[in-house]
Formats: structure tokens, C-alpha cells, sequence
């Protein structure tokens, strides 16, 4: 197996666990929080997409998918490329309100479909190239993609792990 192999396997385990994060549920169930400040599925989501948007573009030196479109009004936000969730206080979370769970999906969708060819392309010596100075010692595009899985995984299980709590299954 090589590289890109590898990678697509970890890449491709994704989309079956959003859509089985959110499948079924209704608008109210994706924006109801466990508890005070809590996490909501929707922003959960939202945000773990947001975040491999935001990373794939810059890495590929690309427009995010989400400045496309209409995908902000569908979950009731600007456009504002800057914004992937990170740091939202409660009042941010609250107001990521999806249309529906086909939208989160759809936008999972575009984003892993593009991450999915930005990945083939991928080559062994490509991972030892430097994308991010700012951190020491500096972030490697092997290091920046298993940060993204890494994330990305941690907040689907999150959302699963929400579903059970507001009584969605």
C-alpha cells in the first residue's frame, strides 16, 4: 500500500460515519445541546467539515469550498472563509443552524470528494514538504493530514456520541 493508498483509506472511513451521525435527525435535533454551552451535532459537524475545507484549500492553494455557493445560508452564516469554528463560544455554536442533515451531508460530500483527489496525487516525498512555518518545529503536509483525520474524527464521535445523549436513536 502506498501513501495515498493509505491516506484514502483513513479519508474515506469519514463520510459513512457523518451521515450516520445525522442521518434521520430533524432540524431541532441538530441544533438541540446535551447540556449548557454544549456542543450541538449540527455545529459538530459543521465545524470537523469546515476544518478539512479550510486545511485541503490552503494545501492545495484553492478557494474553500464553502466561500462556493450557497452552503453558508444553508446552515444560516455568512460566508466568511475565516470562520471553521474554531474558538466559537456558545452563542457562536448556537447560531451554525443547518437546513437539514442533507446539508451537512451534501457539504461533507464536496469537501471529502475534493480531499479524495488532493490525496491521489499525494506521492511519499510529498509529506516531508513544509506548510506551515508558524509552528515549531514546523508543521509537514504528513503531519498537517493526520491532524485533519485526527480532528475529524475525534468531532463524528463527538456528534455520535451527542445523538445518544439528546435521545435521537
Amino acid at each position: 500500500m502506498d501513501v495515498s493508498d493509505l491516506l484514502i483509506e483513513a479519508y474515506d472511513r469519514l463520510p459513512d460515519l457523518v451521515r450516520a451521525a445525522v442521518d434521520g435527525l430533524t432540524p431541532e435535533q441538530l441544533h438541540r445541546a446535551p447540556g449548557p454551552g454544549a456542543n450541538t451535532i449540527g455545529w459538530l459537524i459543521w465545524h470537523l467539515t469546515r476544518v478539512q475545507d479550510d486545511h485541503v484549500a490552503d494545501l492545495m492553494d484553492t478557494d474553500q469550498i464553502w466561500a462556493s455557493g450557497d452552503w453558508a445560508g444553508r446552515f444560516g452564516l455568512t460566508a466568511d472563509p475565516g470562520d471553521t469554528g474554531y474558538g466559537h463560544s456558545p452563542a457562536q455554536v448556537a447560531a451554525v443552524r443547518p437546513e437539514s442533515a442533507q446539508a451537512l451531508i451534501d457539504y461533507y460530500e464536496a469537501v471529502s470528494g475534493r480531499t479524495r483527489q488532493f490525496l491521489a496525487g499525494l506521492r511519499p516525498a510529498d509529506l516531508d514538504r513544509v506548510v506551515d512555518e508558524a509552528w515549531d518545529p514546523p508543521v509537514t503536509l504528513g503531519v498537517r493530514l493526520v491532524s485533519v483525520a485526527e480532528d475529524d474524527l475525534q468531532h463524528v464521535g463527538q456528534a455520535s456520541y451527542v445523538r445518544g445523549l439528546i435521545g435521537a436513536d
